[in-house]
């Protein structure tokens, strides 16, 4: 079908028309949605800048102030024992510098250095040679002199019998008794000799006056020895059992000799010169009879049986002196203790988390423990780290050392 002219114009002017109604259409939505978008815009700035910060802050008007971060214990009731400590050095029971007392060529050295021997051990031979001479010269000597004294005495007996007779003066028998007794006492001279000789050849063996350790060889053999010689063949070192001799102040000295008087052993322990670890027990032998005027302090000795030879000579070793137990105290670190003008006090934990200021008197302070006479009670926690920071009602946070939980104990 054949549109006329004016029915095209109108078909278009129509399409005209719904092609502007459909832009008015789109661009009515577009600006619905900008206008939606803005207003969301306007809610979140208003909730960024005034609705949360006003919620922030009664939050944080609500939530408690943080606690201050220490690390506490809990105080125990136990044995306390007090020790007096002094630095001493170890000092061998016996120590023999061995020497020759013969003059000759030394032989033979049996032992080897630092072997352990025991009391009669051979450590040296002398040249015998010169003095089995002088034993041989010695035994003809004698032999020879007592043929006289046979004879002297013989020569006796008949004077005494001519003069009983009347045959010879009185002087000539006494004289001859007295040629007897000269005789006799050149016999005698003669057997010393000997003995000398035969002591002289003993001597020639060198043996170990008592046990220990050997020391450095000081004498190679083939070198000529004397009797006189000031550095000796070797030095003996007995081992076990061996002491250690440390001072301690003389105000602890009555505590001591009270212990002493009563019988009781007292137990010492010597510790390395770092005081980490234990290297033997022993007991306490005796007291020195003088205080040092320069230095305030009275040595004691104490002895170790050494069986597995942890002590070593002129070894420097820590000696803890136990001098009493108190039983039953209360004992907690050392480093929970506070000192100020009112004295010594300790920051006390309570149930509701604050911390409180309690004064307390202490009784003994021994390396890292403290002993506490008054002011606290068993299992009250004492805070031992972070106290610089605490005032009196400071709300506090239980820490570990190594964690974020409280300490029970220690």
């Amino acid at each position: 079908m054949t549109l006329t002219p004016e029915e095209k114009k109108e078909e278009k002017e129509e399409k005209k028309d719904d092609k502007s109604k459909r832009t008015r259409a789109a661009r009515s939505r577009r600006r619905w949605w900008i206008a939606l978008l803005a207003v969301c815009l306007i809610a979140i700035v208003a909730y960024v800048f005034f609705i949360k910060p006003e919620e922030a802050a009664k939050k944080k008007e609500a939530a408690p102030p943080p606690g201050v971060p220490v690390v506490a214990v809990a105080a125990k009731k136990g044995n306390f024992a007090v020790y007096i400590t002094g630095l001493g050095s170890v000092t061998p029971v016996n120590t023999v510098t061995v020497r020759t007392r013969v003059d000759g060529q030394l032989m033979e050295v049996p032992f080897r250095e630092g072997q352990v021997i025991s009391s009669g051990d051979l450590l040296a031979t002398i040249d015998p040679r010169p003095f089995e001479v002088q034993l041989t010269q010695a035994e003809g000597q004698l032999a020879r002199d007592l043929a006289f004294l046979k004879n002297a005495q013989l020569d006796l007996e008949r004077y005494r019998v001519l003069w009983e007779q009347d045959s010879i003066p009185k002087q000539q028998l006494d004289t001859q008794e007295a040629l007897v007794r000269q005789y006799e006492g050149i016999v005698k001279a003669d057997q010393g000799q000997i003995d000398s000789a035969k002591l002289q050849l003993v001597y020639c063996r060198i043996t170990a006056p008592i046990g220990g350790r050997i020391g450095l060889r000081l004498v190679d053999p083939g070198n000529i020895v004397h009797a006189t010689d000031v550095n000796g063949l070797v030095v003996i070192t007995q081992l076990q059992p061996t002491t250690v001799i440390f001072p301690i102040p003389e105000d602890s000295l009555p505590q001591v000799l009270a212990k002493l008087k009563t019988g009781e052993r007292l137990s010492v322990e010597a510790y390395d010169r770092e005081m980490k670890q234990r290297l033997a027990v022993g007991s306490l032998l005796t007291v020195d009879n003088q205080i040092d005027p320069t230095t305030g302090t009275v040595r004691l000795k104490a002895i170790f049986p050494n069986e597995r030879n942890e002590l070593f000579p002129n070894q420097f070793v820590n000696a803890r002196l136990l001098v009493e137990v108190r039983r039953g105290a209360t004992v907690i670190p050392a480093p929970a203790i506070q000192r100020g003008p009112q004295g010594t006090f300790v920051y006390v934990v309570k149930a509701d988390r604050t911390a409180t200021v309690r004064p307390v008197t202490i009784d003994e302070i021994q390396g890292g423990d403290v002993s506490v006479k008054a002011g606290l009670s068993p299992g009250d926690l004492v805070v031992v780290d972070g106290a610089d920071r605490l005032r009196e009602g400071t709300r506090v946070e239980l820490k570990a050392q190594g964690g974020s939980t409280a300490q029970k104990g220690y």
